[in-house]
């Protein structure tokens, strides 16, 4: 089954070009009116006195290339098939089309169809009599005794460089002398744990390898130079950043790029800028690209570093402003910055305290939660996201910690009651945290208003009630516990009596074909039936270990 969202195979070329240019933020493209099967985006702002910087290439690498079509870049993109050069007739149409007596300069990535298709239309393009040059981008160093590396994600930086200059009204040999000057500083590096799905091709297809990575991937989906035994994001990264190191001039301060290739989670980017940010190349680094899909493969699982040795003009160029939607401006590569914050208001301030009885009660009611961690999870896992165990186990583990450390009041059960609640919504993630958080806070403020225990806890419950939406019958903790608070109030000390409520009520749970409140609200009754609420089997088994201790 295919992976993708598109309608005919033959139109998504077409349609994804139509897309960008609808979406660009300046409304600054146009796609040249000429035969159907030639895609050429450019800029409608063309002024052929300055020299034409045309780029292109298969398509699957958006937002290459249309994405950097614009003013301060390139004059035009040339559009091939899915990862297919587009063909001569295309690349001389786009010259004729944006080139005036000041020439143009083609930059192609190093592959051997990009190569002949750009280099037989820059020898048409000649005996037209049309000045032509051309820039030939191989800045990847994963292989590196291939006399012929290839063009990945860096090729943009050639652009930013050459578009600058052409921008600024320098000659065509001044812009090809910049843009292979800074063709000679670049150094990149890919890696993926998977190749890319291709459109209406079986998912079998897509080659991996759990546990591991390929280092030195391509952005066709083409096999990395090897495969290393992790998944672990420093380690990679690591090993990525010693291969550029090594292929690096010794001096020169750097920009570094971090390009995702396409199906990488803005999560995981985040956390390889992190880092990306701690490794050796950060104390020569003074300039950050991305973390950003910028050349892309399709939904390649992977990322590309690259790294620019900076020089005046480059660092000018790059950090010039553009009108393009694909690029990103540069950021400094700096530390993660802090800022001092205090909340004594708010905190709960305490005396450490000893009581037995007391200290055994909550001994068994954090065992307890902590015992039952994988069997919540396994509970949750089949009407939500299969955390609720590791929840309230990390609230559990906090209060136990305190407890071992002898750092709870417990001969004042308000104070002990009110710390509880600030310390599980710190730990415990989710809406599970604020909730208990709030049926402890608010219960430790009943006791200091006169109430008794029992009471004060059904107070806690009103509250987290009000709070939070959810009733009795709506197939949540709620379902068990008010049961054995109700029980308590009328059998005091009977925690037998409130242990077979709670049981009941999270009996009641699996019966339920419908829950209004929490994640298994959005499933439906055959997700639900004979399937246990976990945080009602949470409540019933902390009763169960309180009666029988």
């Amino acid at each position: 089954m295919s992976q993708f969202f598109y309608n005919q195979r033959e139109n998504l070329v077409n349609d994804a070009i139509e897309g960008a240019i609808i979406a660009s933020p300046w409304n600054n493209l146009a796609r040249l009116e000429t035969d159907p099967a030639i895609r050429i985006v450019v800029r409608q702002d063309l002024d052929k006195s300055r020299v034409a910087v045309i780029s292109g290439g298969g398509a699957g690498h958006e937002p290459a290339h249309v994405g950097f079509v614009g003013k301060g870049m390139l004059t035009a993109a040339v559009c091939g098939d899915l990862f297919a050069s587009p063909s001569v007739d295309a690349v001389l149409t786009a010259i004729v089309a944006v080139t005036g007596e000041a020439g143009c300069l083609l930059i192609v990535k190093n592959y051997t169809g990009d190569r002949l298709n750009f280099g037989l239309a820059a020898e048409k393009a000649r005996r037209m009599g049309y000045k032509v040059e051309m820039v030939i981008v191989g800045d990847d160093i994963s292989l590196p005794d291939n006399k012929h590396p290839r063009g990945i994600a860096g090729t943009i930086l050639i652009h930013k460089v050459a578009g600058y200059f052409a921008e600024n009204g320098s000659n065509l040999d001044t812009v090809t002398r910049e843009a292979n000057l800074a063709m000679a500083r670049v150094f990149s590096l890919g890696v993926a744990l998977s190749s890319c799905h291709l459109p209406a091709d079986p998912e079998d297809g897509v080659r991996h390898h759990p546990g591991k990575a390929e280092l030195g991937m391509g952005i066709h989906g083409e096999p990395g130079a090897n495969v290393v035994d992790t998944q672990n994001s420093r380690e990679v990264v690591r090993l990525m950043v010693e291969k550029i190191a090594a292929a690096l001039p010794a001096g020169g301060r750097l920009m570094l790029m971090l390009n995702n290739l396409g199906g990488v989670s803005v999560t995981e980017m985040a956390i390889l800028t992190h880092e990306l940010a701690a490794s050796t190349l950060a104390a020569r680094t003074d300039w950050l690209i991305g973390p950003a899909s910028l050349v892309s493969a399709l939904d390649m699982k992977g990322f590309s570093i690259t790294a620019m040795v900076m020089e005046e003009s480059i660092e000018k160029a790059l950090l010039a402003e553009v009108r393009t939607s694909g690029w990103l401006p540069l950021v400094s590569l700096r530390s993660p910055q802090t800022m001092p914050c205090t909340l004594q208001s708010a905190r709960v301030d305490f005396t450490p305290s000893e009581n037995t009885q007391v200290r055994q009660i909550v001994e068994t009611v954090t065992a307890t939660l902590s015992d039952l961690e994988s069997c919540l999870n396994a509970l949750d896992a089949k009407v939500g996201d299969g955390d609720t165990g590791s929840t309230f186990a990390a609230g559990a583990r906090e209060i136990d910690r305190l407890l071992k450390e002898h750092q709870l009041p417990l001969d004042q059960l308000e104070t002990l009651c009110g710390l509880i609640g600030e310390r599980l919504t710190v730990v415990m993630g989710g809406s599970s945290g604020v909730l208990m958080s709030i049926f402890f806070t608010a219960a430790g403020q009943a006791i200091h208003d006169g109430k008794s225990i029992v009471s004060a806890l059904q107070a806690g419950l009103a509250q987290m009630k009000f709070y939070g939406g959810a009733d009795l019958g709506d197939r949540t903790l709620i379902d068990a516990l008010q049961p054995a608070l109700d029980a308590l109030a009328q059998n005091p000390g009977n925690l037998d009596a409130a242990y077979r409520a709670a049981q009941a009520g999270a009996d009641a749970t699996s019966l339920a074909t419908k829950a209004n409140a929490g994640r298994a609200s959005y499933l439906n009754s055959d997700s639900l039936a004979g399937n246990m609420d976990p945080g009602a089997h949470a409540v019933a088994m902390v009763f169960k270990a309180l009666a029988d201790q």
